[in-house]
């Protein structure tokens, strides 16, 4: 029997909480230093103690000349994720609905599709810069880097896809069809918008994916930088604040984009139990 502290709670509820307390220290307490230190002051280092407080290092990331382009890197690692997230949403969503019956080969295919996740990431970008060398084509962002970032965020999306479809109950479009729908019309109106919060999920997953991917993406990049890319190399050559403030910006982007696609998911369940509530 557990030992009762007196306040109706075992010890271990205490000593778990503790220990779940010190992970998220352990998790998050770096990426505080790391926003704290982006405010260093003007003749501060990347250590403390701070220097007083500025935003000269902010300014440093977008003055012209530096040594790194952070602005061209971000521009392109957006474009390339956001190319990546249709890509992937609109194949894991095909796949999802595909395989909801089965066919000859389908498992032979679903393994081979996430094959790619059992494999190391530096190899999977060698074998496609290869490929690419090898029969005479320039490795490039829509190409070569395309490819190896969807050898990543793909096998997640069918995954995640597969998960949203096998909850989906088959009984609404049989009532579409009742009323008449054709199966285009079932799609159109049943289908995806009840899958559409699970869909948006699938798209915020790749493009976070291929937003920070490194490892497949520097045998492939060609003579561009995605921003990744450009922080390692800044990160070889050189140490200053700037790096935090790249990190706190690079940061608030991606959690600007997380809290509108929950936001967009929220509304979407929102109307969703509405129009039940309306309809029962």
């Amino acid at each position: 029997m557990l030992k009762d502290t007196g306040h109706g709670r075992p010890w271990t509820f205490y000593a778990l909480g503790g220990l779940f307390i010190a992970y998220l220290i352990f998790l998050y307490g770096p990426m505080a230093v790391i926003y704290v230190l982006s405010f260093q002051g003007e003749n501060g280092g990347v250590t403390f103690p701070m220097t007083g407080f500025s935003l000269v290092w902010f300014e440093d990331v977008f003055k012209p000349g530096q040594m790194a382009n952070v602005p061209d890197s971000f521009n392109r690692s957006m474009g390339l994720a956001a190319t990546v997230s249709v890509l992937t949403t609109v194949i894991a969503v095909a796949a999802g609905l595909g395989f909801r019956r089965r066919f000859p080969g389908s498992g032979f295919v679903f393994y081979l599709a996430v094959a790619s996740l059992v494999m190391p990431s530096l190899l999977v970008g060698f074998g496609i810069g290869l490929g690419f060398k090898v029969m005479g084509l320039r490795t490039n962002l829509f190409t070569s880097t395309l490819g190896a970032q969807m050898t990543w965020t793909l096998p997640f999306g069918l995954f995640a896809m597969f998960a949203v479809v096998n909850r989906f109950n088959r009984a609404w479009e049989e009532a579409a069809t009742d009323l008449g729908a054709n199966a285009w019309q079932r799609l159109r109106h049943v289908t995806l918008p009840i899958l559409a919060p699970g869909i948006i999920g699938v798209a915020m997953g790749a493009f976070t994916l291929s937003y920070d991917e490194y490892a497949r993406t520097t045998l492939t990049i060609g003579q561009k930088n995605t921003l990744p890319l450009e922080i390692y190399a800044l990160i070889s050559s050189a140490s200053s604040p700037m790096l935090f403030a790249i990190g706190t910006l690079t940061t608030a982007v991606s959690f600007t984009l997380i809290g509108v696609t929950l936001t967009l998911v929220l509304r979407m369940q929102r109307r969703r139990t509405a129009a039940t509530l309306r309809a029962g």
